[in-house]
């Protein structure tokens, strides 16, 4: 989404011309960054952390639509999905790598676009952009961000550590991202038959900036050192509630109970699913991209967190024989599915 009708060739500035004008505004911020942008390799030095690598791949038509998605915010969210990652191994992001791949409709103003977002997002959440790579594609956009990170020695938590009886939490609500995508997908659909229309977007502000401008809970791993909580385990929401917590109970060995009347839901999330007739239950469960963290603690640790407005208790973990259940609002025990975004379906 972005009109590009007078565009530098990219063939104007060669590969390394490219990659100059493109990270000429950033500058490192981080003491670690030793060596950045500019030769065969960034040097770092993180002394007596330990460090965290994650890398993500957003590709054009499976993972971005740029008939809606703006390349300024799609910039924005590629480093908000890497370093969601980061966050969810309650660690710092510190650097960045980005990598695209780009096809001859783009010019360098759109690329331009494209960095806005990036330099944005670097600049917002201190981390700075250490290297990457730039490559001809046949098929359109393709980009591939990896984050490194630091934690200090036995902070770092994993997917594994989750115990029978822990306390399972979330943070902020969910749902609404896949809201915010079916909202486009519809705009778009009307806008093909009737290419004059104008929609009216305001009343879907919220769901429509979880979808295009998500923001990583950087705030979290500060909340609970300040309430002296420390997780059992951690994963962020990415592909769906139940997928993630499924990843929990398979690296863990547990089994849990999820509780529907407990799943954090914005209001504009309920209204939204009666117009579009949709069961919210299965939106929070299924959406995906909500970028909130997953995680779960001992239960002594509760009294510090129930009065948190960040946090919300939506089930427990259980032996593993017990299996993985939604307890619904009448009751009834239902076992629940990854039913998220799964990468290899078409």
């Amino acid at each position: 989404m972005f009109e590009n009708k007078d565009k530098t060739p990219l063939s104007e500035l060669g590969e390394f011309g490219l990659i100059d004008h493109l990270t000429q505004h950033f500058k490192p911020q981080r003491s670690s960054s030793i060596k950045s942008i500019g030769d065969d390799a960034a040097i770092l030095d993180f002394k007596e952390n330990q460090t965290l690598v994650s890398t993500d791949l957003l590709i054009e038509g499976v993972h971005f639509d740029l008939s809606y998605v703006p390349l300024k915010h799609l910039g924005y969210k590629a480093v908000m999905v890497n370093l969601s990652d980061i966050y969810a191994m309650n660690a710092e992001p510190t650097q960045i790598t980005v990598s695209i791949a780009v096809s001859n409709r783009f010019g360098l103003e759109a690329l331009e676009e494209l960095y806005k977002g990036i330099h944005l997002a670097c600049k917002k959440y201190k981390v700075d952009l250490i290297g990457g790579d730039t490559t001809s594609s046949q098929t359109g956009l393709i980009i591939s961000v990896t984050a490194i990170g630091k934690a200090a020695h036995g902070k770092a938590i994993k997917r594994d550590t989750a115990n029978e009886g822990d306390l399972v939490v979330v943070t902020g609500d969910i749902g609404a991202a896949y809201l915010g995508l079916q909202i486009l997908e519809r705009e778009k659909a009307v806008f093909k038959v009737n290419p004059n229309s104008q929609p009216d977007l305001d009343s879907y502000s919220y769901l429509l900036e979880r979808q295009l401008k998500p923001e990583a809970r950087n705030d979290i791993k500060m909340l609970l050192e300040a309430l002296e909580v420390h997780p059992t385990s951690m994963i962020d929401i990415s592909d769906g509630l139940s997928s993630e917590i499924l990843h929990i109970c398979k690296q863990s060995c547990k089994g849990v109970y999820i509780y529907e009347d407990k799943i954090p839901l914005d209001p504009s999330v309920i209204a939204t699913c009666e117009e579009f007739k949709l069961d919210s239950t299965t939106v929070a469960l299924s959406g995906g991209e909500d970028y909130e963290l997953l995680f779960t603690i001992k239960q002594e640790d509760y009294p510090k967190i129930k009065a948190n407005p960040n946090l919300t208790v939506i089930g427990h973990m259980a032996p593993e024989n017990e299996g993985v259940h939604l307890i619904t609002r009448a009751g009834t025990k239902i076992g629940l599915k990854a039913q998220g975004w799964n990468h290899m379906e078409s």
